[in-house]
């Protein structure tokens, strides 16, 4: 993506008009901070007009503004360090209001990942989990809560599940080595993306195993190896890496496996509600027997 659009702009320099020019040289040299500004605020700093950067994405190929951001996102999410990415967020972030500065982020990212999700695969995906022998969870460094989550809430649903931990090549592959074309593997990853997990996905299809992954952009290097992919939108430059809507996403899809097993969920958490009771795992049962 960034040969792609980098090249574009200077394969036609010469045709470009001097305003042009100058959104061209900021973006060459600035690619990573033009990323996030609105088309008002590039064409500000450049000295140009609004309607100068608007036409400047129609003429690179674009269907506007937002879609030349778009393609700067790609570029951009996977080259900045964590310095990088805590310089970018200071310099977005409203110090006023943190708090409300970071809750409507988050929600804006719900809303997106709502409007551009592909129902379809998360159906795939569902019935792909639903008709596995084995199913396989691998998420690493930030994207390992995730991971955690899910595999929680599939044991109780599922007998075979099996959440895959990296402390090494050889523990990856060991981990992973009955794996096979009745099962299925579930990689979540998010920029930068985990060595370990690529790996790992790519080994998945080496076995024919069937694959599902949970990551950003369809441009994202998991989806090389995956049979069902759902995007979902994170924050690429920030001190944390935002991770609620794929938090919701896979919500999503516990409740639906859920719904589809729903007599033996049911059968499934009664047990548990009596072995809970009966063990004092919650503090209401505690409280029952202060008298």
């Amino acid at each position: 993506m960034q040969t792609d659009l980098l090249s574009n702009i200077n394969n036609n320099y010469n045709h470009f008009s001097k305003g042009q020019k100058l959104l061209a040289n900021y973006i060459l040299n600035n690619y990573e901070k033009a990323v996030f500004l609105t088309a008002a605020k590039l064409g500000k700093i450049v000295g140009v007009s609004e309607s100068t950067v608007v036409r400047f994405a129609t003429l690179l190929g674009y269907d506007g503004y937002p879609k030349l951001q778009r393609a700067l996102e790609e570029m951009v999410k996977n080259k900045l360090n964590s310095v990088q990415r805590m310089e970018v967020t200071f310099d977005r972030i409203n110090r006023d209001n943190i708090l409300k500065s970071v809750l409507h982020s988050d929600a804006d990212k719900i809303r997106i990942t709502s409007e551009e999700i592909d129902e379809k695969a998360f159906e795939v995906a569902v019935d792909t989990i639903l008709q596995a022998k084995t199913i396989y969870i691998i998420g690493v460094r930030s994207s390992a809560p995730l991971a955690s989550f899910l595999n929680y809430y599939f044991n109780i649903i599922f007998k075979n599940v099996k959440l895959i931990s990296t402390n090494s090549a050889s523990d990856l592959f060991e981990q992973l080595y009955r794996l096979n074309e009745e099962d299925v593997i579930i990689g979540i990853s998010f920029p930068r993306y985990s060595m370990s997990t690529l790996k790992a996905m790519e080994f998945a299809s080496s076995r024919g195993a069937h694959s599902i992954t949970i990551t950003d952009s369809y441009d994202s290097p998991l989806t090389t190896n995956s049979n069902c992919n759902l995007i979902a939108r994170s924050d690429m430059a920030s001190v944390v890496d935002s991770l609620v809507a794929p938090l919701s996403v896979i919500n999503a899809l516990i409740v639906a496996v859920c719904l589809k097993k729903q007599d033996q969920i049911v059968d499934t958490f009664a047990s548990l509600e009596k072995i809970w009771s009966e063990y004092k795992v919650y503090r209401n049962d505690e409280d029952n027997d202060i008298k």
